[in-house]
Formats: C-alpha cells, structure tokens, sequence
C-alpha cells in the first residue's frame, strides 16, 4: 500500500477519533456498567414497606381485590411471578394521565395482609440503572431523548469511519506488529502497540458496536424512509394486518390462574424462565397476557429478557416474535442484532465478557487522544528542541482528563447517592442527573484550571474516592443508615472495591509520569523553562 494512501488514512483516522472519542469513552465506559443492571438496580433499590408478596396461587385473589377497589387497574396490571428487593410486590399496575403516554403515568403496588386486607402504595422504583443507560445511549448528552439520539447516530458513523480507517492504516504491519507490546521510555510507541492491539483484537466486537448504534439512532428515521419509497405511506396498516387477531374468548370462560398459564407456555418453551405476566384488557372487553421472562439458551432482543404475547383464557401463543427460541425467519435476525448489541445471550459469562470489552473499548478511544497529544510532541522537539505544547493540545489534554475521569467519577458518585436520596428527595431523576452532571462539568472545569498534567493524578484520586462511597454506603446499611440486601446486589460492592485500587494505582503511575516525563510533555508537571511557542506554532 502507498505511503500517502496510508497517511491520508491516518489524518482521516486521527480526525473522526478525535472528534468521537470522548463521547464514545463515556457511551462505553456507562455501558459496561449496565452490563448489571439488574444487580445495580437491586442494590438501589429501596426497602419496601408493602407486607411480603402473597404466594402465587393468591394472585388471582389479589388482583380481584385490586380491581374492586381500583377498577383502573384492570385496564393494566402485571403479576410479578419473580419478587424480590427490587420487585417486591406480587402485583402492580400504572395509572396513566388522559393524553399522556403510555411510559409516563404514577406506578402503584399491591399486598396482602395475614389477615387478608388490602394495602397499596405507591411504587418507588429507584431511578440510577437506568439513568446510566440512558448516559450509555445518548453518549453522555443531557437533551431530550429526540435530540440526543441523531447526534449519536453521527457519532457512531463517525465511530465506523475510525475503524475502517484503523484497518487500512494498520495493514502493511497487520503480521508484524499485532501482539508486539513494546514497553519502555518511548511512551508514544508504548500506547500505539497497546491502542492497535485493543482496536484488533476486539474488532469484530467494535464492529457489532458501530452498526447496531447507528441503526438504534435513526430507526424512526429509517421506518419513515421505507413507508415513503417503499410503502406508499401505508407502513403502519402492514403492521397492523401483521399483528395476530385477539380471539374473543368463549362464553363464560375465566382467565386462567398464573401458575397453570406458566405451565401451559412453559410446554412450549420448557427453558424459559417466567418472570413477568401481564393482562391489558382492550376497548371489546377482551384480555390478553404478555408473558415476559428470559432463556439463557437462546439469545433475546431485550437488554435482560423476551416475551410472548398469550391467550389468557387457554394458554395458547398468540405472537412469539420476540420470544427466545420460537422467533423465526426476519424476526430472528433482527433479535440476533440486538442481543450482539445488548450482551443479552450466554449468560454471565458473555456478560462479563462484555464488561471487559466495553472497559477496553473506553481504554482504546482515551489512548486514541493520548497518541495524537505524544505526535504533536514529538513533531515539536524534533522542530525546536524542548518547547511548551501548544495549544491545542494543552485543551485536548484538559479535555481527555476532564470528561473521561469526570464522567467516571460522576457515575461512581450518582449510583452512591442512590442509598442516600430516596425519602430526603422528591424527584429522584432529577437528583441523581444533577449529581452526575455536577461531578462532570467540576472535573471539566478542574482539568483545564490545573491543566492535564496536574488534574491526571488529582482526579483519578478523586475516582477511587467516588468509588469507594460506593460499598461504604452499604456498610453504612449494618448501622441502619442504609439498607443492604443480599445476593446479586453484593456484586456492585464487589466490582467498586477492585475499582478503588486500581483508580489509586493508576493515579499514582500517572503522577510519576509527571514528575519523571519529558520536560515539554503536556503530562509533565515540571517547571517550563523553554520560550513561548510562537503564534504560527499554537495552532
């Protein structure tokens, strides 16, 4: 391949890099810790003060005195077949304002007591897991969901630009160079071996990445292109014709119990495991049942489970579409999408696997920043000898430093507040975006204040400190200022507490390269002698 085909590769590279990898850094490093978002969100979630669910044969008993006393309810409402601390009603139901959408509206729960009475209340489902997927999915951007979402569909082109621009720069030492690692005093060659061998080898993983976010970006916008070329406006009929009838159900016949319409879809599907059933009742009077849960052994659209839609009064599948195991022809290749996207097939350990690679990810865009602050440096010296860096690269290094470790800090600090606010805050949402965001934009601030050199080690500290409220706030839980609940919620305690090290030891290691780093680095924490970079060279 010619030289100046491969520089003009590297400019492109270089370019789209560093334009998108400070918002990939936080989509990746947000999106491996919703990897657990069921942990995450069992160790949030507040103590309920509802009395323990009934068993599941006294569903249908609880549901009939719901509806007697809510007839709204039986419009809606869900039987959780799973309960738990993040769960722990066996049903509730969503009460919708008229006009407003069907996501929005107030959540409420229901028990029973020893003695059979009814109690409701309100359900307080903490917010922080999916604030964190939602910092994933919109890169970090605080808009409304509408405008966030298209400027993250041009950073994931911009994301595939920069790794087929990686590919072809790459080539001509692909044999030679992909597993060499070459540690010592040329910190530039160091993170270029580490930067090639990172974006290599989780290539296929990046690629799954790129694609499928571009398609999550502009997927209204795609539908709406196809009902214009291509269904002469008439997409949402097709959907519809598409969609399995409702069979009325027969004279007199009664909604089958939970337990026996478990049995029934779990003949056909024997390894899925049920968490979920839901019943909407449609404007004829007829109910339906979604049945929701997830199968280790087949992969799944959703980020944590699949569903089908059943006849409550016989058991009978209406709609497998996204039922794991049962989609088929289109339907299966889109799930297949999905799930390469969301992690969500192989268990535990494709989950991990995920949590590794979406750290990695995060690791390849920062060092993709450091590499073009250690070039510019080096075209310095070799120019004028020992010189201060210019500009650009003192904000690209305030920027590196202030957004990656602000975003991470902040993460570290919201998911803490979660055992904190619930009680002493009204909106939670709202409290748990302005810490984040606090955290993030003061990190920013504190980077170019100290500038990148000083602000590296300080903030990392302040990551490990951050961190460590974290598992701090659950041992708070055995003086009863908190709460603790056992189980996979240990799981975010424990993966906080390797964190805290392992921010210390590389706020350490980044000191010391200050300290023992050339001289006209803008990591390097010595005094500057050298003039002033000329005008001409501060661009």
């Amino acid at each position: 391949m010619r030289t100046d085909v491969v520089k003009t590769y590297l400019d492109i590279h270089t370019w789209v890099g560093i334009f998108s990898g400070l918002a990939l850094f936080i989509a990746f490093y947000a999106g491996a810790v919703t990897m657990f978002e069921s942990p995450l969100q069992r160790w949030a979630q507040p103590p309920s003060t509802l009395p323990a669910p009934v068993a599941l044969d006294e569903a249908p008993r609880l549901a009939a005195a719901v509806i007697a006393r809510h007839p709204e309810a039986g419009k809606d409402y869900a039987i959780h077949v799973a309960t738990g601390p993040d769960t722990p009603a066996r049903m509730s139901w969503t009460v919708h304002a008229p006009g407003a959408e069907r996501e929005e509206g107030v959540d409420y729960a229901a028990a029973l007591t020893p003695s059979g009475e009814l109690v409701v209340a309100q359900a307080t489902a903490t917010p922080v897991a999916e604030f964190v997927d939602v910092l994933h999915r919109q890169v970090g951007l605080p808009f409304d969901h509408e405008v966030a979402m298209p400027i993250m569909g041009v950073v994931a082109l911009l994301y595939g630009v920069a790794l087929v621009s990686g590919v072809i720069i790459l080539l001509p030492s692909l044999v030679k160079d992909l597993f060499l690692l070459r540690f010592g005093k040329n910190f530039k060659r160091m993170w270029l071996d580490v930067h090639n061998a990172l974006g290599i080898l989780s290539l296929p993983f990046h690629i799954i990445m790129a694609l499928s976010a571009v398609v999550f970006a502009f997927h209204d916008q795609f539908y709406d292109t196809q009902n214009l070329v291509l269904y002469d406006r008439k997409i949402e009929q097709i959907w519809k014709r598409g969609e399995p009838p409702t069979p009325a159900p027969a004279p007199g016949a009664a909604i089958l119990p939970p337990a026996e319409l478990m049995k029934r879809v779990q003949a056909e599907a024997p390894s899925f495991r049920i968490q979920t059933i839901g019943y909407r009742t449609n404007a004829e009077g007829v109910t339906v049942a979604r049945v929701e849960g997830f199968d280790p052994h087949f992969i799944m659209r959703g980020s944590t489970f699949g569903y089908a839609v059943v006849d409550p009064y016989s058991g009978a599948m209406l709609e497998t579409a996204y039922m794991p195991g049962l989609a088929s022809g289109w339907n299966a290749v889109v799930t297949s999408f999905f799930a390469l996207h969301f992690g969500s097939f192989g268990g535990d350990a494709v989950r991990w696997g995920y949590f590794a690679l979406g750290l990695a990810g995060a690791f390849l865009f920062y060092s993709g920043n450091l590499l073009w602050i250690e070039a510019r440096r080096k075209r310095m010296n070799r120019k004028a000898g020992e010189v201060p860096q210019s500009r650009s690269t003192r904000v690209l290094g305030a920027l590196t430093t202030g957004i990656s470790l602000g975003s991470i800090a902040g993460i570290s600090l919201t998911i803490a507040a979660a055992k904190w606010l619930p009680g002493r805050v009204a909106d939670l949402q709202a409290a748990h975006s302005l810490i984040y965001y606090a955290a993030f934009l003061a990190a920013v601030g504190w980077a170019f204040w100290r500038g990148a050199a000083r602000s590296g080690p300080e903030l990392l500290f302040a990551c490990a400190a951050a961190t460590a409220l974290i598992p701090l706030s659950s041992l708070l839980g055995v003086a009863g200022l908190t709460w603790n609940h056992g189980g996979a919620a240990r799981l975010v305690d424990v993966v906080a507490l390797v964190g805290v090290p392992a921010f210390i030891a590389m706020a350490r290691l980044s000191r010391r390269r200050g300290l023992e780093g050339p001289r006209d680095s803008v990591w390097s924490t010595k005094a500057m002698t050298a003039a002033p970079v000329r005008v001409g060279a501060d661009a």
